[in-house]
């Protein structure tokens, strides 16, 4: 019952894109075929339809259900995450980190890439979520806006810190205050993301561009400038530029950002909102300047010496995939060895030299320049404190909330 809600491109997708972009094939975004594929309209009722499903209200419950933990008997692990998140070798037959695990503690993990939409994947798991039933899975990877969702509703299962040492100690302070998960009581990311302006040097012919004011207001980049069809992204970025805090707006504040990229859509100055498909315009120069994932920008760096990037003075938006345990799951100590496990220094950085996501692991530095100097050296995917400290959440949205600014976002981006 519930309707499509629009997000952002995922890694996974991501990195499909960068492979055709270097194959010279063009490719259409997943976002942008999931939102072709809904008729081009935003469905504003799908958080207020879960109630009607019988799903309890956010807020009413919190905890998870324990079950019966077969870890000692069963020495395996169901890990569910998005496709090409997990670090490969060359015959991309074969998952090194998890190979390793495997070997170190005997325990094998069944690794599936059946995460390609954090809405669809949510409802795979529903259904079983809702009637208190083990959904298969011992970890799952989700967006934290769906993380926050199953923690309210109480569907995935409180973390025993005994476990999970390296994560305690190791996880950055970037990513320990979340509003939706206080402690990370229930939740450790998997990476992180992070949004920035990214510009094409060429397409700029000399323009400055500094902030988000310079996209929204300069009238030498009218109609070469974008910005993310994500309305955190969007919004939150346009948030900082305005002097507040993502992390604590009022509805006031979010209807002035929406009246002030309101007035630049009316005024040409924005080309158009955009799922990953940016990537593409970008580099062609059909976009001298938007507001972009840190991720592509790394890639497209590399594959281009005309885009960079620049974190304006106001700020920059983080968000986080993040690994929980649903109820019911039959493995819960052998996850959470897992889970604990990417928080040692070594995993960590060849899954960050793979992935080329932020890294949520503190001491991981040393161990990236091993394997690649220069992804050590990028502050987009290991962040040096004056980045960090200019790091900003977007705050958890009541379901009322939520349905009210994804309407008035849709209508300001024409979805």
């Amino acid at each position: 019952m519930e309707q499509y809600e629009p997000e952002r491109l995922t890694p996974a997708q991501v990195a499909a894109m960068r492979r055709s972009f270097r194959n010279g094939r063009a490719s259409l975004s997943r976002r942008s075929l999931l939102r072709a594929s809904a008729g081009g309209a935003l469905a504003v009722g799908g958080l207020g339809a879960l109630s009607a499903c019988g799903i309890p209200a956010a807020g009413k419950t919190q905890g998870g259900v324990s079950a019966e933990d077969h870890s000692a008997k069963e020495k395996t692990i169901n890990f569910s995450n998005w496709t090409e998140y997990m670090d490969v070798d060359d015959s991309e037959k074969h998952h090194p980190t998890l190979d390793a695990f495997t070997k170190r503690t005997g325990i094998k993990v069944k690794y599936t890439e059946d995460i390609n939409d954090n809405v669809e994947f949510f409802g795979k798991i529903k259904p079983q979520l809702a009637a208190g039933q083990d959904t298969g899975r011992d970890i799952i990877v989700v967006t934290d806006w769906l993380a926050a969702r199953l923690i309210r509703f109480g569907w995935v299962q409180k973390l025993d810190a005994s476990n999970l040492p390296h994560a305690y100690t190791n996880l950055s302070q970037q990513f320990r205050d979340t509003d939706w998960d206080p402690g990370r009581a229930y939740s450790y990311p998997w990476q992180g993301i992070s949004t920035v302006i990214a510009y094409n040097k060429k397409a700029l012919d000399g323009v400055e561009v500094k902030s988000v004011s310079d996209l929204l207001d300069n009238p030498k980049l009218k109609g070469r400038v974008g910005f993310l069809s994500e309305m955190r992204d969007s919004i939150g970025m346009t948030l900082l530029d305005m002097g507040k805090d993502p992390a604590k707006f009022t509805d006031d504040d979010f209807d002035a950002a929406i009246a002030r990229l309101q007035k630049a859509v009316d005024k040409g100055q924005i080309r158009r909102f955009t799922g990953n498909d940016y990537t593409s315009d970008l580099t062609k120069g059909d976009l001298a300047a938007c507001v972009a994932w840190a991720g592509d920008v790394v890639q497209l760096k590399a594959d281009s010496p005309d885009v960079d990037f620049i974190i304006p003075d106001s700020g920059y938006l983080t968000s986080t995939d993040n690994m929980l345990i649903p109820n019911k799951a039959r493995h819960k100590t052998n996850a959470e060895r897992l889970m604990d496990y990417y928080y040692e220094p070594e995993p960590a950085a060849e899954l960050a030299a793979y992935i080329n996501y932020v890294c949520p692991v503190d001491g991981v530095k040393p161990y990236l320049a091993k394997i690649d100097k220069d992804a050590a050296n990028n502050p987009l995917i290991i962040p040096d404190k004056a980045m960090a400290a200019k790091s900003h959440a977007f705050r958890s949205l009541t379901q009322k909330e939520e349905t009210a600014y994804e309407e008035k976002f849709a209508k300001l981006t024409g979805a």
